[in-house]
Order: C-alpha cells, then sequence, then structure tokens
C-alpha cells in the first residue's frame, strides 16, 4: 500500500486516468484497486494459481518506484493473428498477458525490458508456462521495441475489429 500515491502519479501520468472523475475519485479508485490486488496475489497463492496482478519497478539504486510490471488475464480474438489461424471475427481466448507501464520520466531507460525479462524468466522456468502474450497499439513503438527486445514474435491484426486488438507479441518457453 506504500505505492499509492506513486502508482496514481503513474496512471494519471500515463493517461490512464479516468478525465471525467476528480483527482479525489481517481485516487480512491486506484486505492481500491491496490487494496485488491495486495489482496488477489494472498488469495491466488492459495489457490495454486498464476500470480496474476502487477507488481512494482523499483531503480535498484535509489528503491525508488518507476513502474509496475506484472502478468494479467490477456482475453482477445487471437484466432485472427496469422498464427493463430488467421480466421476474421474468431472467438475471443484467454491467454497469459505480460504487462508493463513506467513512469514518463524513467522511459527508454530499459526498466521495462529489465523488468519484463525478470518476469519472464519466472514465468517460464518456475511457473512452467508455455506462452506469454503482449498486446499494444500500432503507433506505440517504445511498447513494440520491448517486445522485440524480450525476443516476442510481433503479429498485427489484419482485421479491423475490434479497433483496440492491432500488436501482439508472442513469446515460447524455450525461446
Amino acid at each position: 500500500m506504500e505505492d499509492l500515491n506513486d502508482c496514481h502519479r503513474l496512471y494519471v501520468d500515463i493517461d490512464w486516468a479516468d478525465k471525467a472523475v476528480s483527482e479525489e475519485e481517481n485516487l480512491k479508485r486506484r486505492r481500491e484497486w491496490l487494496e485488491w490486488t495486495v489482496r488477489n496475489y494472498e488469495q491466488l497463492a492459495l489457490l495454486y494459481q498464476p500470480p496474476y496482478g502487477e507488481r512494482a519497478i523499483e531503480d535498484k539504486e535509489s528503491g525508488r518506484f518507476v513502474g509496475l510490471v506484472g502478468l494479467v488475464p490477456l482475453l482477445a480474438p487471437f484466432g485472427q493473428l496469422p498464427s493463430f489461424g488467421g480466421v476474421e471475427g474468431a472467438r475471443f481466448s484467454a491467454e497469459v498477458g505480460l504487462f508493463w507501464a513506467l513512469t514518463p520520466a524513467r522511459q527508454r531507460q530499459g526498466y521495462a525490458t529489465e523488468a519484463a525479462h525478470a518476469l519472464v524468466d519466472h514465468a517460464f522456468g518456475t511457473l512452467k508456462l508455455g506462452r506469454i502474450l503482449a498486446g499494444t497499439q500500432r503507433d506505440n513503438r517504445a511498447s513494440i521495441a520491448v517486445m522485440r527486445r524480450l525476443g516476442m514474435r510481433i503479429e498485427e491484426n489484419p482485421y479491423p475489429e475490434p479497433p483496440w486488438f492491432e500488436v501482439t507479441g508472442i513469446l515460447e518457453a524455450g525461446r
């Protein structure tokens, strides 16, 4: 919970806060999310389930919060991607997704790649996952570059729907 203000500031700075509500309401929502996240870690461990959720990324020297990295459920029509069959209008399926977000002042300094790489190693080595995916928009060159540095194969959805399903990075175990 000590990361609440930093998490809140991150979401504001990367434009993920809800502009339709007040700063106070956004902070309240972030607090509820963080409380749920902490409880979620505990409950998933008790159920022997993947450790879904974000973890703080800290600067090694200062210990300061610089962003988030995590494993998240990723639900999308992956069957539309060429290597998944390339079927227009494919039904949605669930995959394990890799997530990262950094404060703007710390972007493009290797933090996302280093944190995501550590999580990938844990996911494949300890959790024995077979595949991890990450999604982003076509114009998010920084995230696509992180995907490439992780060794992900980059695929674009060749169809216009859904409009948010644009680019997927795919990493198989044993890469």
